[in-house]
């Protein structure tokens, strides 16, 4: 396969052209072709007027050429080829996934920068140290073959669930770029599940993520377009059908003796989902799965979910002790850390604590329904105490 800058100058502008057609024409039957004979024709009409090198001609063709291979191929979708391509072990482990999502995905340092918990200046420096060590150490890019794919698999997963968030939280706020992202991300786990059918893992991912997009109606209210948190959503809103598949996902994923994050997380999502049958929420479950969590993967969103367990089983002190015992240096920009901070500070009746949470969760946060949710609550709390009413 070809140098990595070929295939982000070949595709950027195939992609572009997709964002804009699509919405207006319906996504092709398959995509991946359209992609690709689009990018030819771009490529052809810069040559015409010299703006390209002769370099992308050979790149594309390759990429063409592969798509029509023989039969025998490991990949179905040059998409997904090129993730597995991308996390190839010579590159940095904290680049992997931030490459994937620019050089397959499109998307740019800004919007990556909020899912990694960095600033955009920070994750572009790191993405053009990798892109500079890939050109001088000349690391092939060749397809891989099925013996790697296990190795490989985790960070195509990081970066699949990066897209997702990136579009679940992009699409509220009008992001043209995160519009179509979710979907594209289930679509993807998909195909990585019929490649891999004993990825444990891969089949908790798309359960999980379909978990998430089957709240999405309920996630903002029709009448007030606030954010509605998921323990006061109506559940009729929720989409039955993707419900049931993602349960499907994870039994699938329990067949396997491994137990992996994206099992847990998806096992934390259908202990929620219960709550449309049983109308109540088990949190003594979802505690032991949290615990189970931080375990395996003690990331701030795991931490900061446990203190919200906590709290549910052992009050709200109990669970802003948990939440303050996360590192200072993970909380500082993580908008749900300060927004649960918020309200546990809330119930323990700390409200001068309370208030200064909130407005630090209000000015992290870019969604505009979940912003209006949050200062709504903040109102709410100024007004149930008259010596902060005027803040």
């Amino acid at each position: 396969m070809g140098n990595l800058q070929d295939a982000e100058d070949a595709l950027s502008d195939a992609l572009v052209a997709a964002l804009d057609t699509w919405p207006r024409t319906g996504a092709p039957d398959h995509p991946d072709a359209w992609l690709l004979t689009t990018a030819r024709r771009r490529w052809t009409d810069a040559k015409r007027s010299g703006t390209v090198a002769r370099r992308h001609a050979d790149h594309l063709a390759l990429l063409e050429a592969e798509r029509s291979g023989n039969e025998g191929a490991v990949f179905r979708d040059d998409r997904l080829k090129l993730m597995f391509v991308c996390a190839h072990p010579s590159i940095d482990a904290q680049v992997r996934t931030p490459l994937i999502l620019q050089a397959v995905l499109g998307l740019d340092a800004r919007r990556m920068a909020l899912a990694f918990l960095v600033s955009p200046g920070t994750l572009g420096q790191r993405l053009t140290r990798a892109k500079h060590k890939i050109a001088t150490a000349r690391i092939s890019f060749e397809e891989p073959g099925t013996e790697v794919l296990e190795e490989r698999l985790p960070d195509v997963l990081e970066a699949i669930y990066a897209a997702y968030s990136v579009g679940f939280d992009g699409v509220p706020v009008g992001d043209q770029k995160a519009i179509g992202l979710t979907q594209e991300a289930i679509w993807l786990a998909g195909l990585i599940c019929q490649l891999m059918p004993d990825a444990a893992e891969a089949h908790g991912l798309l359960a999980l993520m379909q978990f998430s997009e089957a709240r999405r109606p309920a996630r903002i209210h029709p009448e007030t377009e606030c954010f509605t948190p998921l323990d006061q959503q109506d559940t009729d809103l929720w989409n039955r059908r993707m419900l049931d598949d993602a349960e499907r996902s994870l039994r699938r994923a329990g067949q396997s003796l491994s137990l992996g994050r994206y099992q847990l997380e998806a096992a934390i999502q259908a202990v929620h989902v219960a709550r449309r049958t049983t109308g109540l929420t088990d949190w003594s479950q979802m505690l032991l799965l949290y615990e189970g969590l931080v375990r395996v993967s003690p990331t701030v969103g795991a931490l900061t979910g446990r203190a919200v367990a906590v709290a549910e089983v052992y009050g709200a002190r109990q669970g802003l002790t948990a939440l303050d015992a996360i590192d200072v240096e993970m909380q500082t920009s993580y908008q749900s850390w300060w927004a649960v901070r918020a309200h546990l500070a809330a119930r323990a009746g700390e409200r001068g604590a309370a208030m200064e949470a909130f407005d630090r969760a209000i000015g992290l946060t870019e969604d505009a329904a979940v912003r209006a949710y949050l200062f709504d609550e903040k109102c709410k709390l100024s007004c149930r105490d008259p010596c902060l009413s005027s803040n």
